[in-house]
């Protein structure tokens, strides 16, 4: 998700970040992490100074679904009607809070199973590039969709960007 980062900072904006950090490195991954620093931790985080949330995949995900911080905050976002994007393994922290019941989503096919016992009704990632938008909540199953899913989620947020 470098590319909304980089979009936020080049306008002049902050763009707080918060990543979990067992390492001391942050970052949660077997390849370099970002390139930036953190400046904010889960705990400290209110939804009402931010227009909107994305929650990345990959493996993270299974362990963020244990932080009752990011639960609450997932929570409040999706009670206020908040801009949400969740993509991949994003997914098992909207179902760990859960806010999915009587939503519309994918996501990364294993996940599936969480999808539908959080009470979503499952949309198929065919092709795997697919994404979907229901309500304030975009979902996208993997990487591929990266173009759409950013691209549902800015228009979520009203904004428009033109190269």
């Amino acid at each position: 998700m470098w590319m909304p980062y980089a979009l936020e900072k080049n306008s002049g904006d902050k763009c707080p970040t918060a990543v979990h950090d067992f390492e001391g490195d942050q970052t949660y991954s077997e390849k370099p992490g970002h390139q930036f620093s953190l400046t904010a931790d889960f705990e400290g985080l209110d939804a009402s100074s931010y227009d909107g949330l994305v929650i990345p995949g990959g493996r993270a995900p299974e362990y963020l679904a244990l932080d009752e911080n990011v639960l609450k905050l997932v929570k409040e976002f999706m009670e206020s009607a908040k801009p949400v994007a969740s993509i991949c393994h994003g997914q098992q922290i909207l179902s760990a809070a859960g806010v999915l019941k009587g939503k519309k989503c994918t996501a990364y096919p294993a996940v599936k199973l969480n999808v539908v016992l959080a009470g979503a009704t499952w949309l198929e990632p065919e092709p795997i590039n697919r994404c979907f938008t229901d309500g304030n909540l975009v979902t996208g199953a993997a990487w591929p969709g990266h173009p759409e899913f950013v691209s549902q989620f800015m228009k979520l947020l009203g904004l428009h960007v033109t190269f």
